[in-house]
This record gives C-alpha cells, structure tokens and sequence, in this order.
C-alpha cells in the first residue's frame, strides 16, 4: 500500500463547476455552491494599485495641486484678482462707482480735498459704437474742470507730507504716475487742482499689500482731483490715489456700487489728452462765474475771465485701448482711450442761443491717433 506525499496546502484538484462563466449565482435560486475542497484556502486576490491607500492620497494631491497651477497661469494677471499691475476691488467687467466724498477702498492717504463742489454740467447723450465706448472730452476743454477762484480743491502739501512718512506707499505711487520715488513731491506740485464737473470713468489704483491695485472706476461731478499739463485727471485728492486713463475691459462694464441721484451711464466722459500742454485752464465756479488758472498752481494767480463761447465741453465718442499715452510729460499705467473722429455731438449749453462746433478728435500729440475695437470693480 503507497503511502500519499503530505499535502503542500494547495487544493488538490480543481474547484467543482465551470473554470469560468457569468457572474451571476445560478438559476434555480439555491444558495451559492461550497468552497473547493481540499481542506486548502484560496489565495487572496491581487489589490489593484487604486487600492492603496497611499497611493490614493498621492495621486489626489497631485492632482489637486495641477488644477491650482493651471487656474494661476491662465489667469490674464497670471495669480492676482483683476487688473495687470496687481489685484482690483471689482471684477473683470465692472466699474466701480466712487460718490466725491467717498474715500473708497484701500486709499493711499488721508483725504487731502479741499473742495467738492462745482457747478455740475451734463453732456448731451450720444449713440456710442460699442458697448464699451465713452464719450470723450480733451483735457484743455473750457468748461470741463471747476472749483472756487482762489481756492484750491487739493492741499497738495499734505500729501506730500503723508507720503513722507510712508515710504512703500510712495514707491507703490511712484510706480503708477511713472516716476522715480524721490520725485514724486515735484510731480504732485506739477499737477494743477481742479473739480469735475462731469461722472468721469478713470483706472483708479488703490494700496494694498505694498502694491498699486488698479481698477476701472466712474468719478462722480464734484470729485477733487490734481490734473497733468495735458488736462489728464492723475490724483484723487479724497484717497491720494494715482489716476491713470480707462482701459478696455473684455465686455461690456457694469457698474457695482452705489450710484448717485442722477447718475445716468450715458452721461459718463474719459477725459482724453490735449493735443497740446495746457498753459491755463478756463474753469466755472458753482455760482456760474469763469476764471482762469495756471498749470501747477494752486489758486494763487487766479484771474476772472470772461464766458467762453463754448461753455460746455464738446464730446466725441471714445473707446479705451491699449495704446501707450504719450501725450503727458508723466505717463500713466494704463492706456489713454481714442476717438472715432467720424463721430461726434455736442452737449446743450447754458447759453441756449449759442451754437458751437466739436474740437477735432482728441490726438496723440504726434499727429496719429489709434484706435481699438474694445472687446469687465
């Protein structure tokens, strides 16, 4: 009689039914079929590599960490919240709206206004070519600027002292009017104090994590700001924030915010530069008097002057842009809009007997104007 090896452990045989098949239990509804005999167990089946946990966590990660990376780099700022110098208070698409007294977010300094009162003028309405256009009105226009003969709507030295004691805020301004940090009290004294008269849309840029941080904003008549030669609105006097020109935004604005009594989109102005630097500025009292003032002074030398022919400033539809301004001696950061020269209107006047003729379309100073298509605070 032979006498069997000892069992390795393993089944001696194959497991009772089909090597393979359906998964499902079989027909006639009886309880699942034995395990194999033998007296043996079945290996445990492989774990997948998803299985590990592991392995689990790493690939999650990695992932996590890809979608990070491709939102930051295809962002147009490549990681901030809005414009290309920095981070913005509105979204892509809006405009913020600042009343005049507002300081409005992240503001540069105390406010320096002196003056928020001029006697308001409202341009006439006209059809715009896109979504995203403007009326426009060049910065030397009689009319387009008020305030109080003798009286200055700035205190230009107590910014001067505000940016004194802060260094970084000074750098971040410097870096927005394009001017080296050292130079930045000869630039504010440069500026002339003036009063809008008319909502004006600007970049506007706030101070935030030692930066500028720009975003499209409507200024609302009666603002106090400082002006460049070129009639350029460059300073915010009730913030201390550094203005620069409109830029285009990829749709059509909206507006966020509050708005003011009376606030109607269409009656909106860019101011566009001069074609040429702007000795003396014409400007209304609130009482409806006219006088004069001289570039960078801050109401000193006022004189009163007659009415002009045209009172109110005449307008032109604009479009921002991407086109670098060369028309002011300090430039901004952002693009100066242009204009369609073969589209303009005129706004009523005060003198409802006085007829007046649009300037021509607002150039770059070097005989060349550009224009864009425009494609969001």
């Amino acid at each position: 009689m032979s006498v069997e090896p000892p069992s390795s452990g393993r089944p001696t045989g194959p497991p009772s039914g089909p090597l393979s098949g359906p998964s499902q239990p079989p027909s006639g509804g009886g309880p699942p079929s034995e395990p194999p005999s033998g007296g043996g167990q079945a290996p445990e089946p492989r774990r997948p590599w998803w299985g590990s946990v592991p392995r689990v966590a790493l690939i999650a990660t990695a992932v996590v960490a890809a979608v990070i990376l491709a939102v930051v780099l295809t962002r147009p700022d490549g990681g901030g919240t809005g414009a290309s110098d920095g981070g913005t208070s509105t979204a892509e698409g809006e405009v913020f709206l600042q009343p005049a007294a507002d300081t409005g977010p992240d503001p540069f300094t105390e406010s320096t206004a002196k003056e928020s009162s001029a006697s308001p003028v409202s341009p006439s309405p006209t059809e715009l070519a896109t979504r995203n256009a403007v009326q426009g009105v060049q910065g030397g226009a009689p009319g387009l600027y008020g305030g109080t003969r003798n009286v200055a709507s700035c205190d230009v030295e107590k910014q001067i002292t505000f940016f004194k004691g802060a260094p970084d805020k000074q750098r971040a301004f410097a870096s927005v009017a394009r001017v080296d940090p050292p130079d930045v009290p000869a630039y504010l004294r440069s500026l002339t104090p003036v009063v809008l008269r008319i909502d004006t849309r600007v970049t506007n840029h706030g101070y935030s994590n030692g930066r500028a941080t720009g975003y499209q904003a409507v200024l609302q008549a009666g603002t106090a700001v400082l002006v460049d030669d070129r009639g350029m609105p460059r300073v915010r006097c009730a913030c201390g924030n550094p203005l620069s020109a409109p830029v285009a935004q990829q749709s059509a604005p909206k507006t966020t915010g509050d708005a003011w009594p009376g606030f109607k989109q269409s009656n909106v102005v860019a101011v566009t530069p001069a074609p040429e630097p702007v000795d003396v500025f014409v400007m209304c009292e609130p009482d409806g008097e006219w006088f004069e003032r001289h570039k960078g002074d801050t109401g000193t030398r006022d004189r009163k002057t007659e009415k002009p022919d045209k009172p109110s400033p005449s307008v032109s539809i604009t479009t921002p842009t991407g086109t670098t301004d060369t028309t002011s001696s300090e430039p901004p950061t952002s693009e100066p809009p242009t204009s369609d020269p073969g589209t303009s209107s005129e706004p009523p006047t005060s003198d409802p007997g006085t007829s007046s003729q649009p300037p021509p379309p607002p150039g770059d100073g070097t005989g060349s104007d550009t224009t864009d298509q425009a494609p969001s605070s």
